[in-house]
């Protein structure tokens, strides 16, 4: 799909560098302390608006830490599964050598010494006999010579197999008891969130939503508006601010992604979830590179961590767009100085002025 089509090819680069200085000077939400919300009686409803911002952004800081810890667990679960195969295969073994080594000892035994071999030889009624009990002791002899020694090193493997499966399940119960935790404070969060806009009247509900209108209006604003000094969200880019490829049409892995995210609008944010009916912020940009044959990593910090980072002036469609000091929020570019990202609990999948939220930087899979 064509994303970078209509208006948005005819910008001016004049007027793609306003994002830069739109980030510069767009502000974030200041975000009220998250606690138990109160009566909000009293309150201007730009307070409320902020206290809300405040528990959706810590919900979301939480979210991230939970995909964290599951990512964590999931590893180590697969992790401990290998181990506790191998070290069932180290058991049999041991099992096995202890086993050789009873069978090679009863056949040293009943083969005697084997200066009487010459005797048997010479007198026994069956010689051919005395032949093959003598071979099968030495066979003995030289097995039993190493039987100890192979199973020292097999205990020691078994050793090894059974502390390191003991360490990786620490490991697990640790990962789940953090996923647990993570998981207390978003619906604690959500549950607060969702108390403050149970109690609103129809008229601050409505002034609600006519704020968040403005605001996207103000970030789309400041993206088409005069250009000016200043640098970008990624921390001194200067110049232009994201491009839309120069009207390039968005192909390969990039274009894949993008129409995957696109298809996906409508769809409501569910922290936790990777698709295909609903998502959070980075299961969405996650699930998009899957789709296009290029997985990345689950989490927004681990994505804004392992993926190449490009300026915020060669942003291109399908590039991530990083948000807040602490990566806990991603969105897909999309072009014309749009993207689009699961924003938060109660709301669908949707597009939205790259300047909407404090941008960290522009990172790129598959670069």
């Amino acid at each position: 799909m064509n994303v970078s089509t209509g208006g948005r090819r005819s910008r001016t680069r004049g007027a793609t560098t306003a994002l830069v200085c739109a980030i510069a000077l767009f502000p974030g939400p200041s975000f009220a302390d998250p606690g138990d919300p109160g009566s909000q009686n009293g309150k201007s409803i730009e307070d409320i608006r902020d206290e809300l911002d405040g528990l959706y952004h810590e919900a979301e800081i939480a979210t991230e830490a939970y995909n964290g810890a599951n990512e964590k667990a999931t590893k180590q679960e697969k992790r401990l599964a290998s181990l506790r195969k191998d070290l069932t295969r180290a058991e049999k073994r041991v099992e096995s050598l202890r086993d050789l080594a009873g069978a090679a000892a009863r056949t040293q035994y009943r083969g005697g010494d084997l200066a009487a071999t010459g005797i048997q030889l010479l007198l026994g009624d069956h010689p051919e006999q005395a032949l093959d009990e003598a071979s099968q002791a030495r066979q003995a002899m030289r097995g039993v010579a190493n039987v100890a020694e192979t199973q020292e090193a097999a205990r020691k493997e078994l050793d090894g197999q059974t502390d390191a499966a003991d360490k990786e399940l620490q490991k697990l119960e640790k990962s789940r008891a953090d996923k647990a935790a993570s998981k207390e404070k978003i619906e604690k969060k959500i549950a607060a969130a969702e108390r403050i806009e149970a109690g609103l009247e129809k008229e601050q509900t409505r002034r609600l939503e006519q704020l968040e209108k403005e605001r996207a209006q103000e970030a789309e604003d400041k993206w088409t508006g005069p250009s000016g000094g200043g640098g970008g969200g990624d921390g001194g880019s200067t110049g232009p601010g994201p491009g839309d490829g120069g009207g390039t049409p968005v192909s390969g892995a990039a274009g894949k992604a993008v129409d995957f995210a696109m298809a996906q609008i409508g769809k409501p944010y569910v922290w936790g979830a990777v698709g295909p009916s609903s998502y959070d912020c980075s299961g969405l940009t996650s699930a998009a590179w899957a789709a296009a044959g290029r997985p990345i990593p689950r989490t927004s910090q681990a994505q804004w961590a392992g993926l190449s980072r490009v300026s915020l002036s060669s942003a291109r469609p399908g590039d991530l767009i990083i948000y807040y000091s602490g990566a806990t929020h991603v969105g897909m570019y999309i072009g014309g100085g749009q993207m689009v990202h699961a924003p938060r609990p109660g709301r669908s999948v949707t597009t939205a002025p790259v300047a909407i939220m404090p941008v960290l930087g522009v990172v790129r899979p598959g670069a």
